[in-house]
């Protein structure tokens, strides 16, 4: 394993990151960070935000409405992401169940390295905006 310098900016990156509830992309990172950070660059960002990641330190969830988004939680945990607005909400009550897993894995002859769970729909916001559309046509 690389041996990893510290970084100022890394640092900083991963404090926005633990200290926030959303989901965050490397635009939203860059966008909080820019003005604190002046010679901060998206590159750098997405570099960091990568680099983070392979160390396990955050989790990518991946890409939602044309971004990459990562999680502060690395733990296997499921994730709901509304089709409509790109929200992330965690369900941390709801780990992906070991025995499906499991029961892939005995039935591909596969070996299961990590696993990512997420349901996609609407989100409640969503669903009460398109019923009040539905009802105005």
């Amino acid at each position: 394993m690389a041996i990893v310098r510290r970084s100022e900016k890394r640092d900083a990156i991963l404090r926005l990151i633990q200290q926030t509830d959303c989901h965050p992309s490397a635009d939203w990172v860059y966008q909080q960070m820019k003005d604190t950070y002046p010679g901060l660059s998206l590159g750098t960002v997405y570099r960091n935000l990568k680099q983070l990641s392979e160390l396990n330190i955050i989790r990518r969830v991946g890409v939602i409405q044309g971004q990459e988004r990562f999680d502060r939680e690395t733990r296997p945990h499921a994730h709901f992401i509304c089709n409509r607005c790109g929200l992330v909400l965690d369900l941390p009550d709801q780990e992906p169940g070991q025995g499906f897993v499991q029961a892939c894995s005995e039935q591909y002859g596969f070996v299961v390295e990590g696993h990512e769970f997420n349901l996609c729909g609407l989100c409640a916001d969503c669903k009460k905006i398109m019923k009040l559309e539905e009802l105005q046509s």
